[in-house]
């Protein structure tokens, strides 16, 4: 190999590893569901030639803009501050998206906006009665810590979860198995 090729080639394989880097880091830290699942989200995003297939060119291509668009200083490598302002751009749309529907499922009235009543009581009286173990219709600290090592012991987070045990749009995420 000349002097001339090495240098490209090093050139290559390094911008290569960064854009696979990032890709896997935009795929966060699920597993190939979640990556076939933002796959499809996108489809039509990355489908520039709208064939209804993705070619490999339309993938590098997308994954160029993506790059560009988070590298804000233009220094070609994305620190620790792009790459947040990125997810949390990311993070910020995903929330908009499951409030929507929240208030789309209970929002009976119909005026864009969720009352007290519309929220609903949800599952904490009976999650209260759960914990409640000695009956006295009080929670005691000991109580609610041996609940949340129930709870985490089983698998269960805390994770997605709204006001009142809700999930972002609007279902009942109380983690129990049916």
């Amino acid at each position: 190999m000349t002097s001339l090729k090495k240098p490209a080639l090093i050139a290559t394989l390094l911008a290569g590893a960064a854009f696979a880097t990032v890709a896997l880091a935009e795929m966060g830290p699920g597993g190939p569901e979640d990556r076939g699942m933002k796959l499809v989200e996108m489809f039509d995003q990355i489908d520039t030639d709208k064939d209804g297939k993705l070619s490999m060119a339309e993938l590098e291509a997308h994954r160029a803009a993506e790059f560009k668009a988070a590298d804000t200083n233009g220094d070609g490598a994305l620190d620790a501050t792009e790459l947040a302002a990125r997810e949390l751009a990311r993070f910020q749309e995903k929330l908009t998206e499951r409030t929507q529907q929240m208030i789309d499922n209970k929002d009976n009235d119909g005026n864009g906006s969720l009352s007290v009543d519309e929220i609903g009581k949800g599952p904490a009286e009976d999650r209260f009665a759960r914990i409640d173990t000695d009956n006295d219709g009080m929670i005691s600290k000991e109580e609610a810590q041996a609940a949340m090592k129930h709870h985490r012991k089983h698998g269960h987070g805390m994770g997605g979860q709204g006001m009142n045990g809700q999930g972002m749009d609007g279902d009942e995420a109380d983690g129990d198995e049916n």
